[in-house]
């Protein structure tokens, strides 16, 4: 259950299965491979030097990594369809932008929604997140990027990503 300061991630149905069978993998036939792999290099003799069981270890750390942080992803997961086509800057939507005098596009919320999209994507706990959430096509507005520096943008499109 989320708390007050713990940000509700918009996810579609989509991803929130492609999360789901990751997940699934990963505890399971995922992690035994690894384990398998730890102990296949553990036999080979002087764990000092064994390249392949370090890298096993690495490997399942990371693995771990990514479970919690998909445990902890899917259970604040609001699950649903894209929000309304009104142009308005939320999560889940494809936003095109002049930022600083540049063109960009870019997808409003969580980089697991974007998958392997290649899209840029700007959470609602970024600096220009922040900023943008909540604006509509034909604002124009700034914000203070990390750094310091005023960055001006002017939101130019926002309709609902399908992807």
């Amino acid at each position: 259950m989320s708390t007050n300061n713990e940000a509700t991630v918009w996810l579609t149905k989509e991803a929130f299965d492609r999360l789901t069978a990751e997940l699934e993998h990963l505890q399971g036939p995922g992690r035994q491979e690894i384990v398998d792999r730890i102990e296949q290099a553990r036999s080979e003799g002087d764990l000092k030097e064994n390249g392949g069981y370090h890298a096993a270890r690495e490997e399942q750390s990371k693995a771990e990594g990514r479970i919690a942080y998909l445990k902890d992803l899917l259970q604040k997961a609001h699950v649903g369809e894209a929000p309304a086509n009104d142009g308005i800057v939320e999560p889940g939507m494809l936003v095109e932008a002049v930022i600083a005098g540049d063109k960009t596009t870019f997808l409003f919320g969580s980089r697991e929604v974007a998958g392997d999209s290649g899209l840029e994507v700007y959470s609602e706990r970024s600096p220009i997140g922040a900023a943008v959430h909540g604006k509509k096509v034909g604002d124009k507005l700034s914000y203070t990027a990390p750094n310091g520096r005023d960055i001006t943008v002017e939101i130019v499109a926002a309709e609902p990503f399908s992807g």
